[in-house]
């Protein structure tokens, strides 16, 4: 059996290729220079390295390795879409029919390139089930009254943003929106809303209402309890079975070592 992998920065590339490849799979990636981790190179069968906007090469290397089903892991820095981008002739084509560039128009209309060739994107997840959030309350503390209150709301805004395409994560304090993801991700927005909760701060980050669970599925591990502490934030709130979730065990342990609660809806 093979796979494909379009694989981002972050862990998870890595994390379904050690999986893949336990339960059968040969892996087939391809890597985008400067985002994905080089270590992917040791647990793949084969990579290529490209740049954004290859897609014919992208297209080529799986039919050459006779790829017709592919996952779409890990994130690419906004940012860099505006600076950092090699468009061929087949990502100008792409982009030319489009009436908007937001995140997830962007890849249905990849997704669909590569449908249209054989290539099937499957959802992220279908591989890790396990990975995705569980509901409850997971550490020690429980969130408080007046936390409970900024949850519920930042679960409505949140879910607002993400119906606009916005973003899927908000920063909420005494009843105040304090912080919306933008291009800048959820690491800065968690770092711009905890400076100015000053210490009472939640946030929150869910699945967009029409999220597509082949990609761009709200994340959190360990690195996102660190922000949270480091910004003075309380709590974090996600979504249960709609978010993956990476070093659970080690997120846990953090989180209670800095009473942090998390929580699960």
């Amino acid at each position: 059996m093979k796979i494909g992998l379009i694989a981002g920065s972050g862990q998870f590339p890595v994390i379904f290729s050690k999986a893949a490849r336990l339960k059968g799979f040969s892996v087939y990636a391809v890597a985008y220079i400067g985002e994905a981790d080089n270590v992917i190179e040791e647990h793949v069968d084969e990579i290529q390295w490209l740049h954004l906007g290859q897609v014919e090469r992208l297209i080529k290397f799986f039919k050459i390795n006779q790829v017709s089903e592919a996952v779409m892991l890990g994130a690419i820095g906004k940012t860099r879409m505006f600076s950092d981008v090699k468009p061929d002739a087949k990502a100008i084509s792409l982009i030319t029919k489009m009436a908007d560039t937001h995140d997830d128009n962007l890849l249905r209309v990849f997704a669909g390139a590569l449908e249209e060739v054989g290539i099937t994107i499957r959802a992220s997840t279908f591989l890790l089930p396990e990975i995705l959030a569980s509901k409850g309350r997971w550490t020690k503390r429980e969130p408080s009254a007046a936390e409970k209150g900024d949850i519920d709301l930042g679960f409505l805004i949140a879910k607002e943003i993400g119906h606009l395409d916005i973003g899927q994560c908000v920063v909420v304090g005494g009843g105040s929106v304090l912080a919306v993801e933008a291009i800048d991700g959820t690491d800065a927005t968690i770092k711009r809303g905890g400076a100015l909760g000053h210490g009472n701060a939640v946030v929150v980050k869910v699945s967009k209402p029409e999220q597509d669970l082949r990609f761009d599925v709200p994340a959190v591990g360990e690195r996102t309890i660190e922000i949270i502490h480091e910004s003075g934030a309380t709590v974090l709130a996600v979504e249960a079975g709609r978010t993956v979730v990476f070093d659970k065990a080690d997120m846990i342990q953090l989180a209670d070592k800095h009473d942090i609660a998390i929580v699960a809806l």
